[in-house]
């Protein structure tokens, strides 16, 4: 059977979120955050990087670990976690990392941007130093925070910035602004008061010298955040929140950005790198909310926080993105998904899947993973806050070695988009837990077999069922049921009809 690649595209056991993809010879590298499995708070682990053929979407590498924050020189016991990051090969040939080393708490938004250099874009990098003015100071105007760069024919752009959300201290700094603000970014009311009315929130750009660590000039905003949108307007609906990105395909650049609604990330264009975006419309969200007019309370997965950028790799565009596990925010894995640029430079929002990389859908023979599924719903499905657990929903889960989608509970659907189906499939599946069934479908409400489920405390695989379908259609599992049950893989075995 060929090799295929599912969402997410990296091993169960891998929380890279917060992906920056780049093509650099002929491989595609992920550079992003790095979660702990489980884990309490964001990016509590060194940065790993992966890559993949830019001809083969389906083997990816670990590259292993490029870079520890206890390299950095502000590393101490108040700053041990590092944040989106990002990788750009500079005109000297050596590739440049910026990032934030930051804390929980009161430690986090303040900076500075730091940098680490490398001569191949996964080895192990080292300390540079930090973005700054000509004189020296470290360049800590507005909120040095989710660093992105990119080098536009030998010019060195550097984005970066932070807004207000829907969660985090949203709520409180409409109130109290810019008390707490001088608190949480180590600002003084005078500094923050100073930038306005633009305000000390929104998205950032500024141009970097050959040395990839001085800027050319002051910092200018390309993008409010929502206390700063035209209220009426798009991107008031849209604002900046986080997740700065720039790319440039053609003659327009594309600013990708997360929004203050926090599950989605949008994008702005200009015909200039430093002026002039407009807000162009939702590239993905991690519920599927907005595409073909979904509505939050219908969301087809928890949503959370969001961050990725697109890139073009052999001949297709695919945007970036990240998914939310454990019934938390703090454990996100990456996915991705092909997207069309249009000849007017937009792009029309994709859907969420599970065989996002593989070019192709997914083959009705062999075992997969149930924690590959895009759709896990029970009808009410949370936002994760950044700041607390969220409420009970169904989640993808881990146990040891073993990933599992966890907490089913009547009515709950899992998705996977897309099969091909071609004549008869069998179907089987694993689960432990309440005793019920599984109804089978091939798309809502068409119910195609029931598969009966014993109750058992350990993993235990059903009988078969056989089913008849044609074509590319998704594959859903609604569970049926008086108690709890979890969810480990199922097995697929088509034949001709």
């Amino acid at each position: 059977m060929k090799k295929q690649v599912f969402n997410p595209y990296l091993p169960l056991d891998t929380y890279i979120p917060d992906g920056e993809p780049h093509v650099f010879g002929n491989r595609v590298y992920i550079y992003g955050s790095h979660d702990k499995e489980g884990g309490d708070c964001f990016c509590l682990l060194d940065y790993e990087a992966w890559s993949a053929p830019v001809d083969d979407l389906t083997d990816w590498r670990c590259e292993g670990i490029i870079y520890q924050a206890k390299q950095c020189r502000h590393y101490c016991e108040e700053r041990q976690d590092m944040y989106a990051p990002d990788v750009v090969q500079g005109n000297d040939g050596r590739y440049y990392l910026y990032y934030d080393l930051s804390g929980r708490g009161d430690h986090g938004f303040d900076g500075p941007i730091s940098v680490a250099v490398c001569d191949t874009p996964a080895g192990k990098y080292e300390y540079y130093g930090d973005v700054c003015y000509p004189d020296g100071r470290p360049m800590q105007r507005f909120i040095p925070f989710d660093p992105a760069v990119i080098n536009d024919n030998g010019h060195i752009y550097l984005t970066y910035g932070w807004g207000l959300g829907m969660d985090t201290h949203a709520p409180v700094m409409r109130k109290i602004m810019p008390g707490i603000m001088s608190k949480v970014f180590n600002k003084t009311v005078e500094e923050i008061r100073q930038e306005e009315p633009q305000s000390i929130l929104g998205a950032n750009f500024v141009e970097l010298c050959g040395d990839m660590l001085t800027v050319k000039s002051e910092p200018v905003r390309i993008l409010p955040a929502l206390n700063n949108a035209k209220k009426g307007s798009e991107l008031r609906k849209h604002s900046f929140f986080e997740a700065a990105s720039l790319r440039k395909f053609g003659d327009l650049y594309y600013f990708i950005y997360s929004s203050h609604v926090n599950h989605e990330l949008c994008y702005a264009t200009s015909k200039y790198p430093d002026h002039g975006y407009k807000y162009r419309g939702v590239i993905v969200s991690n519920g599927d909310i907005g595409y073909h007019g979904r509505s939050a309370k219908d969301r087809l997965a928890a949503t959370g926080t969001n961050h990725g950028s697109i890139e073009y790799i052999n001949g297709k565009y695919y945007i970036f993105y990240h998914r939310l596990t454990h019934n938390t925010a703090f454990s996100r894995q990456g996915c991705a998904e092909e997207i069309k640029i249009l000849p007017d430079g937009t792009i029309k929002q994709v859907e969420m899947t599970s065989c996002g990389l593989n070019g192709e859908p997914l083959v009705t023979e062999g075992k997969y993973p149930a924690a590959i599924c895009c759709n896990l719903t029970n009808g009410k499905m949370p936002h994760l806050s950044n700041v607390q657990k969220g409420k009970y929903s169904p989640n993808v889960n881990h146990e040891g070695n073993t990933r599992f989608v966890k907490d089913l509970e009547n009515k709950t659907l899992v998705g996977y988009k897309y099969f091909a189906f071609s004549g008869k499939t069998n179907v089987k599946v694993v689960t432990r837990g309440a005793s019920g069934l599984f109804r089978v479908m091939t798309e809502p409400g068409k119910i195609v077999a029931e598969i009966p489920l014993e109750a058992s405390d350990k993993w235990k695989e059903s009988k078969g069922v056989s089913f008849m379908a044609e074509g590319v259609k998704p594959l859903y599992f609604e569970y049926r049921g008086r108690g709890k049950a979890d969810f480990l893989k199922f097995i697929l075995t088509g034949r001709e009809s």
